[in-house]
Parts: C-alpha cells; structure tokens; sequence
C-alpha cells in the first residue's frame, strides 16, 4: 500500500523575485520521508489572496496533508490566514487564545501589543493553534492544511509539533552509487534494472567534475533489503562506481 501524500505551499514574493532562498522545503521533505509520508508536491506563490485560495484549494484536495510556509506575521502583506480562511469559506477573526499567548509575550519582553502584534492571532473559525516555542506567535490547523511561518527556525519548529499527529507509512530508505560515465552510456542498464525491480525507484542525476560526466544513482525504497540487492547489482553492472 502506498504512503500518504502530502503537499507544500510557499508563499511569498521575496521567494520567487530570488532575494530569499527557500529552506523549508528541503527540510520539509526530509521530515516526511523519515515519518513515511511522501512530499509529492510543491507550489510557490506570490502574496496574492486569489492566487493563495486556489493552491490551498487545489493542494488539499489532491493530498492527504498540507503545508503552507510564509505569510503570516504583523505586516500589511502577510494574507495567508485570510486567504485560507476564504479557501474553506469560515470566517477569520483575532481569537482569545492565540491574543493570550501573544499578550503574554509581550509583557514579559516590557512590549506593547499593537494593532500590527495582533495580526498574529488572526485564526480562521475551526482552526485548531500549531505550537510555536520559538517566537510563540502561533500557526493553525484547518482541515488538512497546516499554516505555517516562513522563518526556518519556527517553520521547523511548528513541523516538530505537527508531524506526531500525522499518520505515516514506512519510512522511504535509500542508497546512493556514483558512476562516472555520462547517462547515454547508463541508460540501457538503468531501465532494465529499474523494470526487473518495480519494488524500488532508481533515480539519475547527472554530473559534470573536472570535464568528467557522470551520474549520481539513487535506489530508494521502504524495502531495506531491495534497496541493498538493486545497489549491490549496480556495482556489479558499474565496478568503477563509488
């Protein structure tokens, strides 16, 4: 039986102008692979309300779970909370839980909670609060979509408070070979290996060091032993692989 499926939404034009480098997608993929869901999906859009409501439409009804990064903090341009809330159609509304936990905040720190501080508890009807032990600001749960900050630290956090309540398959396992010969020269053997070993996916991914071409080979699979087989008749096929 497959793994779960789960999707990524970034949000945020600092990401798609380059001035950002997206970090939490990588990291994202890792976590999921360790619990046995399967990251098959991932859209980056801009601060745009419509463009926002459709991609958490879309995604949510593709997948089993959903992850939004970026968006929701104290400035103007931060309409994730909104957006998802208009995606499922609730009402949104600064919520006495998520001011407790801000107010609380703030008067540790000797801060005021402005107008621009309350945006952060903004939480659509329904929405259950995701932990957050680093900026306590928190992200929300709504159906399947879990809505997240875009900063690494907490988006990492928020993941860590997440992931317990999701129900995973088998950890995906994998093993990597480097062959150094270009992927016209592999491609035969590859997909023969690949067919006779439907239990497994055989992944290539080229390579260009000191004007040699070659290939990184990747065996992945929930299947500890299939992966060791397939890997060990690479090296036979390839002896010069590392």
């Amino acid at each position: 039986m497959p793994n779960p499926t789960a999707a990524m939404l970034v949000i945020g034009d600092e990401i798609l102008s380059g001035r950002t480098r997206d970090a939490n997608m990588h990291y994202l993929a890792g976590e999921l692979t360790k619990h046995g869901i399967t990251l098959a999906e991932v859209r980056i859009v801009a601060d745009d309300h419509e463009a926002i409501v459709g991609a958490v439409q879309a995604l949510s009804a593709g997948h089993g779970t959903v992850f939004t990064s970026g968006g929701i903090g104290p400035t103007h341009d931060d309409i994730t909370a909104e957006a998802v809330a208009d995606a499922f159609a609730v009402p949104i509304g600064i919520r006495d839980d998520a001011r407790a936990l801000l107010q609380a905040h703030y008067e540790r720190q000797g801060t005021e909670i402005n107008d621009a501080r309350l945006r952060m508890a903004r939480i659509p009807d329904g929405a259950t609060l995701i932990d957050n032990p680093v900026s306590v600001a928190p992200g929300f749960t709504l159906h399947n979509v879990h809505v997240m900050a875009g900063v690494p630290a907490v988006f990492r956090a928020m993941v860590a408070s997440v992931l317990p309540g999701l129900t995973g398959g088998a950890p995906l396992l994998s093993q990597s070979l480097r062959i150094p010969r270009g992927e016209g020269d592999i491609a035969g053997p590859l997909a023969a290996l690949a067919q006779a070993n439907p239990q497994v996916e055989i992944g290539s991914y080229p390579f260009i060091q000191d004007g040699i071409f070659g290939a990184n080979i990747v065996v992945r699979s929930s299947d500890g032993a299939a992966v060791d087989m397939v890997i060990g008749e690479l090296a036979a096929l390839f002896p010069e692989a590392q």
